[in-house]
C-alpha cells in the first residue's frame, strides 16, 4: 500500500506557491495532494485531496469521498490513499 511518505511534492503548476504531488495506483484510480496558501488547511500546514480517475480527472462519485477532503495531516492522508486503493 502506498503511503504519505511515497508522495512526491514539486511545486505547484499554479505560481501561487504551495505543493502537489499526484499518484496513480494500479486499479486505475488515484489522488491529488495539495498544499499551499489557497488550499483547505494549507495555511496551518494541512494538505487536501482529491480523487482522480484513470485520466488523471478530479472525480467526485466514489465511496471514499463525494468532494475535495480538507484540512489533513499525514496520518489523514494515508487514510484516504489506502481506501482509493481498495476501490
Amino acid at each position: 500500500m502506498k503511503t504519505f511518505n511515497d508522495l512526491e511534492f514539486k511545486p505547484h503548476p499554479s505560481g501561487i506557491g504551495g505543493i502537489v504531488s499526484r499518484i496513480k495506483f494500479d486499479n486505475g484510480y488515484g489522488a491529488s495532494v495539495v498544499q499551499g496558501p489557497h488550499t483547505y488547511g494549507g495555511e496551518d500546514g494541512l494538505y487536501e485531496l482529491a480523487v482522480l480517475n484513470n485520466n488523471g480527472d478530479l472525480i467526485y462519485d466514489t465511496p471514499v469521498t463525494s468532494d475535495v477532503e480538507g484540512y489533513l495531516n499525514e496520518d489523514d492522508v494515508t487514510k484516504l490513499l489506502e481506501q482509493i486503493q481498495k476501490l
